[in-house]
């Protein structure tokens, strides 16, 4: 017996004759008389007296009318009650990210689901992917937004479809100011701040070809904020991913994109087989369902 069939047949009984319930419930008249003669079959007794304008209930119609209601009103209940223990969902998710553009997708991800689930918290470790990797196999960070080129053999991974920029770091008053992009020309013989990740660092070596052999590293850096400060002091310019950068203020650092354009994928990343939180497996498939109807996914 199933609960649609009983609304079908409660808003017979309330509407009084087939033709309004139907028209009611949006369905053929011919469905809905399908649907009750199939009721009477299931339950094996005879339900109603079918007059020319109106129908009535018969004994055992009258019953299942009594029980019909129960079972709905206990079916509408138990929704509630589902729902409202959806809302006390609460706990922490530890999310691993590096300052990338990514992070405003995930702003959106967590506002929707905070809508949701508004007891729950979140931890942001801020550190290059390899960092976050590393946290993620150990069990200590439950989420990554991590910046490719990154081995996932042991991860499960969304790669999103907009792309990370790398731009130069310099001074407002610097003379590359004045430029709209930076080439790997006017770096050459010029100190530098650059990525601790190797394999980023060999991608930027990689752009600055000829021009690399005689650039100075000056520093490695895991943050691009770390990395302002000393472009401020004027001690180097630093090569970092777009991400937050525009969010700083102009007046204390400018930054140019690189050319020929030098981009990056970034992914929403969690370890295979990791037994999660209830809190953190929702978000995932927040995640998830964010980012299939949205035009953020690759």
């Amino acid at each position: 017996m199933e609960i649609r069939v009983l609304k079908y047949f409660l808003m017979v009984v309330r509407e009084g004759g087939i033709n309004r319930a139907a028209e009611v419930l949006h369905i053929t008249q011919p469905t809905l008389s399908r649907q009750l003669s199939q009721l009477e079959e299931e339950v094996g007794v005879r339900l109603f007296y079918r007059g020319s304008r109106k129908i009535t209930l018969t004994d055992e119609g009258m019953l299942l009318r009594r029980r019909a209601e129960e079972i709905l009103s206990l079916v509408d209940r138990t929704e509630k009650e589902l729902a409202w223990q959806e809302e006390l969902i609460e706990g922490r998710i530890v999310i691993g990210c590096g300052e990338l553009a990514a992070m405003q997708v995930l702003s959106e991800i967590i506002a929707s689901f905070h809508q949701q689930y508004p007891l729950v918290s979140y931890d942001f470790f801020t550190a290059n992917a390899d960092l976050v990797k590393e946290q993620m196999e150990k069990g200590l960070t439950d989420i990554g937004v991590l910046l490719e080129p990154v081995d996932m053999e042991k991860f499960d991974f969304i790669r999103l479809a907009g792309k990370e920029r790398w731009v130069v770091l310099m001074r407002p008053d610097d003379p590359l100011a004045v430029k709209e992009t930076v080439s790997a020309g006017d770096l050459e013989g010029l100190p530098l701040i650059l990525p601790r990740r190797t394999n980023v660092r060999n991608e930027l070596s990689n752009w600055l070809g000829d021009s690399f052999q005689s650039t100075k590293v000056l520093f490695t850096s895991n943050l691009s904020t770390n990395s302002a400060l000393m472009v401020q002091k004027g001690l180097a310019y630093s090569i970092v991913l777009e991400g937050s950068v525009p969010f700083w203020d102009k007046e204390k650092i400018a930054y140019r994109p690189l050319y020929p354009e030098l981009m990056a994928n970034s992914v929403f990343a969690w370890k295979k087989q990791q037994p999660f939180s209830l809190a953190t497996a929702k978000f995932i498939e927040h995640i998830k369902c964010f980012l299939s109807i949205s035009s953020y996914k690759s």
